[in-house]
């Protein structure tokens, strides 16, 4: 790194510990920042690895293992993306604005730089355009169906074959 990138690290980090740790310290005492910070920290923990289990580890989702001794997948990169993740709740306002757009966990991984706010119109382009060319678009209508897919996949893993 340069010299002003190692400034702009370290003097945002020095911003982030003062508004985030000292200030608060400050204005409710030491404790009671510990226990707001435990439950944000917490529930923000917890609302992450729901999005990301519900993307991810579902059962139509694939999980392909690297074509060895080259130790590269097989599919094209936008391929293997539609194969290993999945959409939920995608017509759920609700959802997506609590979750930030990560719901279109799809047209996330296939269009990072884009603002979430137009993953719905994304969406509608993305599944017409698999449909062409006959590629598989996993997506749950409800959360419910989701978390049910994800605990039938956790089942599935726990079977002994």
């Amino acid at each position: 790194m340069e010299t002003k990138d190692h400034i702009e690290f370290w003097v945002t980090k020095v911003y982030h510990g003062f508004v985030f740790i000292v200030l608060p310290i400050m204005m409710v005492g030491w404790f009671n920042w510990l226990m707001g910070f435990l439950v944000v920290s917490m529930f923000s923990g917890f609302v992450l690895s729901i999005v990301f289990q519900l993307a991810h580890t579902v059962d139509e989702a694939e999980f392909p293992v690297p074509v060895q001794p080259a130790n590269k997948i097989e599919e094209d990169w936008a391929i293997h993306q539609l194969q290993t993740t999945a959409n939920f709740a995608t017509k759920n306002k609700i959802y997506t604005w609590l979750f930030g757009g990560l719901n279109y966990q799809i047209e996330h991984h296939l269009f990072p730089k884009i603002s979430h706010i137009h993953y719905p119109v994304i969406s509608n382009i993305v599944k017409a355009t698999c449909q062409d060319f006959n590629v598989k678009y996993i997506e749950y209508p409800k959360m419910k169906l989701a978390i049910h897919a994800h605990v039938n996949h956790l089942k599935n893993m726990g079977i002994k074959k």
